[in-house]
């Protein structure tokens, strides 16, 4: 992985700065330069869902095949859950739902109607946390295990796709997804439908460059989302894209 290889030459330099230093060829500060570059690495790589720093994450299909996948995280929610699942069953649409697992307890019976009609039901943390990505390791074990506790109480099936919150992974995240074996899953066109609220506007960035094996990101909490998805569906369609379920398209496990 990209991490070893910058950890593995990080080190090497800063020994070799080291050595630099106490024979007097090179001052104190630049003995700091690896770690600085390693932290920077870090970070970018803890911030790109797509970058595999951290954790393996399939963000997009490997495919030939003009098909594409839907997926929406942060519900279940009565305001807009319903909705877009009248809309999905409207079109014979399938998709994926990457649920929080607080709201899966507050919404059993809607999660329910998620998985009875086809569609795929994801871990997506118990608590969605702000400071989630702090937690340390036993704390997000325990959080989605909670998770995936009460989606198998829902439906009777533990999910192993994960999509980590806020589209963020650390060391951590990752003992934690290898714990339950879970698949990272990610994005290629990522829709920003909690910022853009115009119609307009989010239907206009989702559908600029959309290219085979693409998986969108949106939120079944976002009322542009719902408000755009049969225009996007219809578009997918009249350009020659099949609509897959996020599962069929990557071609893996869905559930345990």
């Amino acid at each position: 992985m990209l991490r070893d290889w910058v950890t593995y030459l990080g080190l090497l330099v800063f020994f070799v700065l080291l050595y630099q230093y106490r024979m007097g060829y090179a001052p104190f500060w630049v003995i700091f330069l690896p770690l600085a570059v390693v932290t920077g690495f870090s970070a970018w790589g803890a911030s790109r869902v797509d970058s595999n720093y951290f954790i393996k994450t399939l963000c997009r299909a490997d495919t030939k095949e003009k098909a594409v996948a839907l997926s929406f995280d942060d519900g279940p929610v009565q305001k807009y859950t319903p909705k877009i699942l009248d809309i999905l069953r409207q079109h014979q649409v399938p998709a994926a739902f990457f649920c929080i697992g607080h709201r899966v307890a507050a919404e059993p019976e809607l999660l329910r109607r998620i998985h009875a009609e086809g569609h795929l039901v994801g871990n997506h943390s118990y608590s969605h946390h702000t400071l989630f990505d702090l937690y340390p390791t036993f704390k997000m074990k325990e959080d989605l295990q909670k998770a995936n506790e009460e989606i198998k109480q829902a439906i009777g099936e533990t999910p192993r796709l994960f999509r980590p919150p806020y589209g963020v992974t650390n060391p951590m995240l990752a003992k934690a997804v290898a714990k339950f074996d879970l698949i990272s899953v990610g994005w290629s066109i990522r829709s920003l439908d909690t910022m853009i609220k115009d119609d307009d506007e989010l239907f206009e960035r989702v559908t600029k460059n959309i290219q085979a094996g693409d998986i969108f990101l949106f939120h079944d909490t976002s009322e542009a989302t719902a408000n755009i998805l049969p225009a996007l569906i219809k578009k997918l369609r009249r350009e020659g894209f099949a609509i897959k379920r996020i599962d069929e398209l990557l071609n893996i496990p869905a559930y345990a």
